[in-house]
């Protein structure tokens, strides 16, 4: 029986969960949101992701693919309140669409954009959704050495090691701090990012805000291509992917 690929959009609080992926050990998103879609539309149904968060790590926006047989467009364009009604409230679908029968969740997006929240005063309100730092932080050194990240490619200084990637290069086109109330937020834009690459950025960012590395240094870092020579990641809790583009979907 031929089947027909949907992409679906949802948003989750990655805290009580051990990441997107799958795994044998800890409870994960994709888990939950297969376990719902195969109860719903009473067939198996497994997603593939637009990429793995690791655990504790949220997603305001985030997409994935999946087939079906013999389900209408009609049940699928009323399914959203009834997939909701089966996830855990920290998982929010948003909309369910037909897609062309190749398109691909992971390998088509264009664009990923993540945004990293930093706050300076204990907030129980903030607890898990953002990182509580006690001290004080230069904006303007940190912005210029997030200028830096724009004229390299390979940051493998930045990647977890031992990774199945092909290449460590990727193509940063915004990187740059913002103040909020009490606090930071970081935001990057790339076309691909590098396992723990984000947190490992904050960190080194970091570390020229408090003055122990120069904007000069951060050149050095990347050049090196040695994750030791570059900051420690910070904390998972104030990671967001806010953004996931294609180019045959139409973002809000």
């Amino acid at each position: 029986m031929d089947s027909k690929r949907y992409f679906i959009e949802l948003s989750y609080n990655g805290t009580d969960f051990h990441g997107w992926q799958t795994q044998p050990n800890g409870i994960t998103v994709q888990e939950c949101l297969d376990k719902a879609l195969s109860t719903f539309f009473r067939q198996e149904v497994i997603t593939l992701g637009c990429g793995r968060t690791d655990a504790g790590v949220h997603a305001t926006e985030f997409f994935a693919h999946f087939n079906l047989t013999a389900i209408s467009d009609k049940q699928v364009a009323n399914s959203v309140t009834g997939i909701n009604s089966l996830l855990p409230y920290t998982i929010a679908v948003k909309r369910v669409f037909a897609v062309a029968d190749d398109a691909h969740a992971r390998f088509h997006a264009t664009a990923r954009a993540y945004k990293y929240h930093i706050h300076f005063s204990k907030d129980p309100f903030k607890l898990d959704r953002s990182w509580l730092y006690k001290g004080g932080l230069d904006l303007e050194a940190m912005n210029q050495a997030a200028k830096v990240l724009l004229n390299f490619t390979d940051f493998s200084c930045f990647s977890k090691s031992n990774t199945q990637t092909f290449t460590n290069n990727c193509k940063i086109t915004e990187a740059y701090f913002e103040e909020e109330k009490d606090g930071l937020v970081f935001t990057i834009k790339a076309d691909r990012f590098l396992r723990n690459m984000v947190r490992a950025i904050v960190g080194t960012m970091v570390l020229v805000g408090k003055g122990d590395i120069s904007v000069a240094d951060v050149a050095k870092i990347i050049e090196s291509k040695n994750r030791s020579n570059a900051g420690q990641s910070v904390p998972a809790c104030g990671l967001y992917l806010v953004a996931v583009e294609y180019p045959f979907i139409k973002n809000d």
